[in-house]
């Protein structure tokens, strides 16, 4: 499994990586691994807010429908529109091309509390004892 260092992970299985004051968001290698063949995803509008811990969409697999829980706070400024025809992408390439989200973070201390890469592989090693 792929855990980037450059990335803050949490326990729902998103990731997020900042650049300036914004936060691209996507699930983790291990959730989509988990999740099998994707097939569906349902992302928020641009202008849209996300508040931290809470859903901000749906992603559907042949194995189980998963909400998705925004690492941070903010209002959504990109949306990755390429995952609505091709949502395999987020199997292939879950931390490139497979981002869903771009948020305007409202409150950067909440990255702190964020896991990194470390803390997100002993907790999926915890997660599956």
């Amino acid at each position: 499994m792929n855990f980037p260092d450059d990335l803050k992970y949490t326990r729902e299985h998103e990731w997020c990586r900042l650049k300036g004051n914004r936060a691209v968001i996507g699930i983790t290698d291990h959730a989509q691994e988990a999740l099998g063949d994707i097939v569906y995803v349902e992302l928020p509008d641009v202008g849209d807010p996300v508040k931290k811990g809470e859903s901000f969409g749906v992603v559907e697999s042949t194995k189980a429908v998963s909400e998705l829980f925004s690492p941070v706070t903010g209002k959504v400024v990109e949306v990755n529109d390429p995952l609505s025809d091709a949502p395999e992408t987020i199997n292939e390439d879950p931390y490139e091309e497979g981002w869903m989200i771009q948020v305007e973070v409202a409150n950067p201390a909440e990255l702190a509390e964020l896991l990194d890469a470390a803390g997100y592989q002993k907790f999926i090693e915890d997660e599956q004892e």
